[in-house]
């Protein structure tokens, strides 16, 4: 597409969570240091909230991927990269991305995380046995086990509670196992009810991540484009900037919609670097930012007409 018109090794602005791309503000590297100091402290559950679109999915993926890389456990706030265990301790992490399982499915999917070898239709006891055992072996092995789950907004409260029992397994010195729920606000909301007040008391560290600042939005698009191979100084003038922190509250899933949209715009025009028209021009394309400053059979012309241009250079 526009790859080789801006000197781009591949799509920088791609939804995919890509921690490649992981971009270390001040708020992502506040929550991946709470993460990794509440890993080493080892019990509890750890709470990380945030609206959607803020980066909660690559976040949890940095983590995991900081966690298998077994650095020093140094983190401070502002560094780029950060570890999260002592010298001689392991982590055997599980992650599920869909916990919207009902109790015995769940103990199912941790199960098969932790590669223990099950008939399907066992019944919850031996499960829960062969989990306990699977846990114990973990324990002698001087490993920790950590599970992640994401979208836990989702999840069934009857498993939120099968989890919390599952954390109650312990040796004389540390929990057997420990959870982080990545969610929504509407987490919060869940957990206040009554049936798994006992799990609220038991978050023992908890992050509300946030957007982007409009000075981390300018470094945000620099240091994408960078990773995806410009080598230029910036692709984004900062009329560009100012006005895609204004029209997407800095979330940065929307910076990405539009930052691509507004490339493809550029391009098609033969531009060299983006300016606020094309951001306007995407913006009044993109239903979830604010858009009322552009009429809608304007944006939908402009971008028609820009696509139509890209095809033509594409299949020409």
């Amino acid at each position: 597409m526009y790859l080789r018109h801006f000197g781009l090794r591949e799509p920088p602005f791609s939804l995919t969570p890509d921690t490649s791309f992981f971009f270390a503000c001040t708020n992502y590297q506040e929550g991946l240091n709470t993460l990794l100091v509440a890993a080493r402290n080892g019990e509890g559950f750890i709470k990380i909230t945030g609206e959607v679109g803020n980066g909660k999915t690559l976040l949890c993926r940095k983590f995991l991927a900081t966690l298998s890389q077994g650095k020093q456990a140094t983190t401070l706030i502002g560094t780029q990269d950060a570890g999260s265990q002592s010298a001689g301790t392991n982590f055997v992490t599980a992650y599920l991305p869909n916990p919207y399982l009902e109790p015995r499915s769940l103990l199912l999917a941790l199960a098969d995380e932790f590669r223990i070898t099950l008939d399907p239709n066992v019944d919850q006891h031996i499960l829960l046995k062969e989990l306990t055992r699977a846990l114990l072996n973990f324990a002698r092995d001087n490993k920790r086990v950590l599970v992640c789950l994401d979208e836990a907004q989702a999840m069934p409260l009857e498993s939120l509670e099968v989890l919390r029992l599952l954390t109650n397994l312990e040796t004389e010195k540390r929990k057997l196992l420990q959870v982080v729920l990545f969610g929504q606000p509407e987490l919060n909301e869940r957990l206040r009810h009554n049936s798994i007040r006992q799990l609220r008391q038991r978050i023992s560290f908890q992050y509300d991540l946030k957007g982007l600042r409009r000075d981390e939005l300018e470094r945000y698009l620099r240091h994408r484009v960078a990773v995806a191979g410009y080598a230029g100084e910036t692709l984004f003038a900062g009329s560009a900037v100012g006005k895609m922190h204004r029209v997407t509250g800095g979330t940065p899933r929307l910076v990405n919609i539009l930052a691509h949209k507004a490339l493809m715009l550029a391009f098609a025009e033969g531009r060299q670097q983006v300016g606020s028209k094309h951001v306007a021009q995407a913006a009044a394309d993109t239903p979830e930012v604010k858009r009322d400053w552009l009429p809608w059979a304007l944006s939908g012309l402009v971008i028609t007409v820009a696509l139509s241009i890209i095809a033509l250079v594409l299949w020409s």
